[in-house]
């Protein structure tokens, strides 16, 4: 066990040291809010179309749910990295642009402490904030860029009291921080500057109920709620002319608490499982972001800004033909599909997304540790007025390491 702890705490460490903007979103509806968000899908999970309230697998980390967690098999160690690349096509008017990104997108870890009782840890993206474009203004051109993101490091447990029912909740450190800067070239040169900083914490708590209709049949019913709560940190602009040699000069300078707030998060989800090799899933989740403060920073946001409601809709997939079959048998194959409205609002248009994914996991030989291949193709747009068009093509690659490291060898 004090080797455990010894790999646990050095990986923790790389854990702290990975940043928000490790996953790179390209897109100009980033610079709106906190950017782009997150649902805690890992790599198989976004290959189902981002499913996994109902999830419920003894050798897969499930962070959308921390009561799966209670399932973690008994004599494993299971942790699970993921990295993401992304090509995007965007499309205003005549206009068309072309980005590449991508990097590391999570690390997860989940062990189990004791009958029924398991434990997950784990660094995943809350949001992502990419871009870059400009063009034409009255008498001169503009600039815009922005970088940056938040991450949760979380740690989270699960325990099944009885059969069939398990709760479970993650409590996190929410960090990172976003950058918007605009330049203007005109009359004379400026540049205008937003930052966000956020230091705080997160919690989300979930239950899952499971029962079998028939012997080779289970149903899970999940449940997830995230509460509304004030967020912590600071967010301040500054304005520069370029062609002084002086100190930006900052301007609405803030406190988050007060000014800003996390919406409460609702998430339902249903699975069907027959024989351990067919699985099908549906979720539906909803964010009250209409109802969270949010305060606009003066001469960088419009004193008018606010957002909508989000709800998201997904489902999915998976299908082992055989696990003691010939590899291709062993193989899962995978698809799934979502529909989101988003939070964001620009200017009384709202901007949706809608994806499909596949996805194949190949076991390794000799050993229970499984490489996932996703392809995810997403859309997003804006109504009633369809302002600027993204298509997205997302590869993913994760690794689903199950070692045995709680098994006891007997000495003969």
């Amino acid at each position: 066990m004090k080797s455990i702890k010894l790999i646990v705490s050095a990986m923790l460490l790389t854990l702290v040291g990975t940043t928000a903007s490790a996953q790179t979103i390209t897109s100009p509806y980033s610079r709106l809010g906190m950017g782009i968000l997150g649902d805690n899908a890992t790599g198989i999970q976004r290959s189902m179309g981002g499913v996994g309230i109902a999830m419920q697998n003894g050798r897969q980390i499930n962070v959308m749910n921390p009561a799966s967690y209670s399932q973690v098999d008994s004599l494993t160690f299971l942790w699970d990295i993921g990295l993401d690349l992304t090509n995007s096509w965007s499309t205003e008017g005549s206009k068309h642009g072309y980005n590449l990104g991508g990097g590391l997108d999570y690390i997860t870890m989940e062990f189990r402490l004791a009958k029924n009782l398991g434990a997950a840890i784990g660094v995943v993206p809350f949001s992502s904030v990419g871009y870059t474009f400009g063009g034409e203004i009255e008498n001169g051109l503009d600039s815009r860029t922005g970088s940056g993101g938040l991450s949760e490091l979380f740690a989270g447990v699960g325990y099944q009291p009885f059969k069939g029912l398990s709760i479970g909740t993650n409590f996190s450190y929410l960090f990172g921080s976003t950058t918007n800067i605009t330049a203007v070239s005109s009359t004379s040169n400026t540049q205008f500057s937003r930052y966000l900083n956020v230091k705080d914490w997160n919690m989300k708590v979930g239950l899952q109920y499971a029962f079998m209709p028939s012997r080779k049949s289970k149903v899970v019913i999940g449940a997830t709620y995230s509460p509304k709560k004030a967020m912590h940190g600071d967010a301040w602009g500054t304005i520069a002319d370029i062609d002084l040699d002086k100190k930006a000069d900052t301007v609405g300078y803030m406190k988050l608490k007060g000014n800003y707030e996390l919406p409460a998060t609702y998430g339902v989800g249903v699975s069907y499982t027959y024989d351990n090799r067919l699985n099908i899933e549906a979720d539906y989740i909803y964010q009250q972001w209409s109802k969270a403060k949010y305060t606009p920073i003066d001469y960088f946001e419009d004193p008018n800004t606010k957002w909508n409601d989000r709800w998201k809709v997904s489902a999915g997939v998976s299908y082992t033909p055989d696990h003691r079959g010939s590899y291709l048998k062993r193989m899962t194959y995978r698809m799934g599909g979502f529909y989101n409205n988003d939070y964001m609002n620009v200017n009384g248009n709202k901007v949706r997304d809608y994806g499909v994914g596949i996805g194949f996991s190949f076991p390794a030989l000799n050993t229970k540790t499984i490489v996932n291949l996703g392809v995810e193709w997403k859309h997003r747009y804006t109504v009633p007025v369809n302002l600027i068009k993204e298509d997205y093509l997302n590869i993913t690659l994760s690794v689903n390491f199950n070692e045995m490291w709680f098994w006891k060898n007997k000495i003969r």
